[in-house]
């Protein structure tokens, strides 16, 4: 019993220290607050190549999603932050429906950039989305879809 215990408290320490020395992994369990269902509203749900990382080399700093609300026929999208979370840092998210000047809401959020809405029954879209780290090379993390698809 006393060596159980006291396993358990190693690997809650181990956890505990893994955690400390990699403030993303914190990040990303807090961001797990904010949803692209919550965050676009009642009726949106993710459609089918709708979900892509923001990269910046091999490092992913959140993800932006596409969204589609049957009954009204509009897109949405968000880009939601996993890394430098609660820090205000340059976030876009941008939706372009075929025909149409891109939609973007771009700026220093916290959390996630978005809503960005538009009606697009019938019309393909295109969406993508960005976010800048808050280290002294301000590298900058993108993610999405810039060719048209999810036509419908």
């Amino acid at each position: 019993m006393i060596k159980s215990v006291a396993k358990v408290v190693a690997m809650t320490a181990l956890a505990a220290g893994v955690l400390a020395a990699n403030p993303a992994y914190t990040a990303y369990a807090a961001s797990a607050a904010y949803t692209p269902e919550g965050v676009c509203g009642a009726g949106f749900s993710r459609v089918q190549d709708g979900t892509r990382p923001l990269k910046s080399g091999r490092d992913t700093f959140g993800h932006v999603y596409l969204m589609y609300n049957r009954s009204t026929g509009y897109n949405c999208v968000v880009t939601i932050k996993s890394a430098f979370y609660r820090t205000a840092t340059y976030t876009t998210a941008t939706l372009k429906v075929d025909g149409e000047k891109p939609k973007t809401d771009a700026g220093k959020f916290k959390y996630y950039a978005g809503p960005v809405k538009a009606k697009a029954r019938g019309k393909c879209v295109a969406y993508w989305g960005s976010t800048r780290d808050t280290r002294l090379d301000f590298a900058e993390a993108t993610g999405g879809r810039r060719t048209l698809g999810n036509c419908g």
